[in-house]
Order: C-alpha cells, then structure tokens, then sequence
C-alpha cells in the first residue's frame, strides 16, 4: 500500500463507497494511510470520513504526532488551531487514531499520525470527546468487536453539517456527529453479507445549555442508518439495507443509549 491508499470501498468483500453529500457541493477528497476525508471547504469541516480497519493485524501504536494543517489544502479551507485556541472546544478526532493503525508496525505509526491532520478534526465538547462512556467508549467498543473477532470493519464518522449551527470565530459548530460501522457477517466461506450500525452523538446542550432541559447533557443513540442519511443529507448507499437494527428501530424512533450493553450489533 502507498503512503496515502485512503479509503478502499471494496475492503468488506462488499463494495460500500465513501458516504458523499447528496447535493454537489465542492469537496476536497483527501486520502491518507487507511482513511479518507471529504472535507468541505465552505464550512472547513469534513462531511464525510471513511476508515478501513483490519482487525486481525491491529497494533498497539505509541500516542505520537501533532495537529497540523494539510500542506495540499489552503490553509483558510481548514478549521486550524485557531478555532481550538484558550477554550473548552476539544481537536475532536473523526477517524480515531487508533482506528488505521494496523498492518505493517511503520504502516500502523504513519496512519495514526495522519490522523492528526486538521481536515480530521471537528471541534467537540470536552466532556464527551474525553468520556471514557458512550462516544469514545462505543469505538473502542467496534474496535474490540473488530479484534476480538479478526474481521474486518469501515467505519464512517463526520458531524452533521446544519445550515443553523451556532458560529463561533467564523466556523459554524456542528450540534450532531454520526457514525456508521459496517462489517461482513458472513460465516467462514459463505458469500458475503454486509451488516451495518449507525449512531448519531448531539452535543447540543453542551453548546447551547438554554435550548434543552440542564440534566440532559450530551446524548447518544443508535438510530435508523437511514435517518442518519436524511439527517446528513448524505448517501450512505448500501448501508441502509445492510443495518442491522432495521427490525429493533422502527423510524423515527431513536434508541437511547445509557451503556454500551444496549448497542446492537448482531
């Protein structure tokens, strides 16, 4: 593999192609060690990211690597450190690090530094992008399910890109983030099956405390991958047939999760 392969929607055995916005807007599609990052420009945020992740040959990588600004995008069409600087917003990973750090040791120690590229990155509450609950613990979550199991996982995170977010020094904060796990759940030898799961995190009470009850805090569901595509006004493709809560949540019901014991992932 190159040293920016990106993304490869045939990793599944079932092709799945990076999530793209429905309408045409100007993207930049940048690739990188194991991942993709379609960022949009106007809003200098991402609207979709896409992760290949083996887990049969994960590595334990070493945290190393500073956020930087990505040397073939103009530095105005990226959300630098100055969006971060002096206050609680966290540089809120898309594509985890750990998620690309897999195969060869130096293909594992590039793809995670990589991901501290600021086209990855999206400014999020602090207290979620640090909980060791729910957001952060739901990836490592796929991510032990992955490993445990030795398959093979694509994973799709941006935040929701809303036209009314609120605007802070000129970016508009998402309110939402989704993400889209999906994996072959075939048996040994049988023809593939794509399984697929979504998830959406709002961070609205974080952001804007007046606009919902004090005690609701940040929220996480596992919700219909098809209102994630609504939501996003992204195509997720054949991720929508393939979810695997299709028979649990019966739109517009979202399932709240209070533990990671509730996520549905068979």
């Amino acid at each position: 593999m190159t040293s920016h392969d990106g993304y490869q929607p045939d990793f599944l055995r079932s092709e799945v192609p990076l999530p793209r916005p429905t309408d045409d807007r100007p993207l930049r599609d940048l690739s990188y060690p194991h991942f993709s990052v379609l960022l949009d420009p106007a809003r200098r945020l991402a609207v979709s990211t896409g992760a290949n992740i083996d887990g049969s040959s994960l590595r334990d990588v070493a945290r190393s690597g500073d956020w930087y600004l990505d040397s073939r995008v103009p530095a105005d069409e990226q959300a630098g450190n100055e969006l971060y600087r002096d206050n609680d917003y966290d540089r809120g990973h898309l594509v985890r690090r750990r998620d690309p750090g897999w195969g060869t040791a130096e293909q594992a120690r590039a793809a995670t530094k990589a991901t501290f590229a600021y086209p990855n990155a999206a400014p999020q509450a602090a207290d979620f992008n640090q909980s060791p609950e729910l957001w952060v613990g739901l990836e490592d979550h796929v991510l032990a399910y992955a490993e445990a199991r030795g398959l093979r996982v694509s994973v799709f995170t941006a935040p929701v890109l809303a036209p009314d977010d609120p605007r802070y020094r000129g970016i508009l904060i998402p309110r939402r983030f989704w993400k889209v796990a999906a994996w072959d759940a075939a048996e040994p030898g049988a023809s593939p099956r794509l399984a697929a799961a979504g998830f959406v995190l709002d961070q609205t009470a974080m952001l804007v405390p007046a606009a919902v009850p004090p005690l609701a805090g940040f929220r996480t569901f596992q919700v219909p991958i098809a209102d994630i595509a609504a939501l996003a006004d992204v195509d997720l493709g054949p991720l929508v047939a393939a979810d695997v809560a299709r028979a649990t949540l019966r739109t517009p019901q979202w399932m709240p999760l209070a533990s990671l014991s509730q996520v549905v992932l068979a």
